[in-house]
């Protein structure tokens, strides 16, 4: 008779596997809205950017022209107060850096910062 020899994971293996796989599904699902949220900020910039003229476009209509496009988008970490609006080679850049903080369990949490920019390709 031949012996056959046992492959694959212990029970203690699989409750590991399926924790680790747990912790980044968590993590995963946490940080789909605040990434979602950046890419809005971002989509923002540019179209105020591209609807503005740089000869006549003032530092307020531009902000004023953010703050409607976040209303819209519903995206509450930023406001018109964030940005920096400056003209660069006679284009208008627009920028902001924000951090958010996203709880994950009880007291742990992720910190991340984002800094956007409307010159961004």
């Amino acid at each position: 008779m031949t012996r056959k020899s046992q492959s694959g994971l212990s029970l203690v293996g699989v409750l590991f596997v399926g924790g680790v796989l747990a912790g980044v599904v968590l993590v995963g699902l946490r940080l789909i809205p605040v990434v979602t949220e950046y890419v809005g900020i971002k989509r923002a910039l540019a179209a105020v950017v591209a609807g503005a003229n740089p000869q006549t476009a003032t530092v307020s209509e531009l902000r004023n022209a953010f703050s409607k496009r976040v209303t819209v988008d519903d995206i509450t970490s930023v406001t018109a107060t964030d940005l920096d609006i400056t003209k660069e080679n006679g284009r208008i850049v627009m920028s902001v850096e924000y951090a958010r903080k996203v709880p994950l369990v009880a007291n742990v949490s992720l910190l991340i910062d984002f800094s956007a920019s409307s010159d961004e390709r």
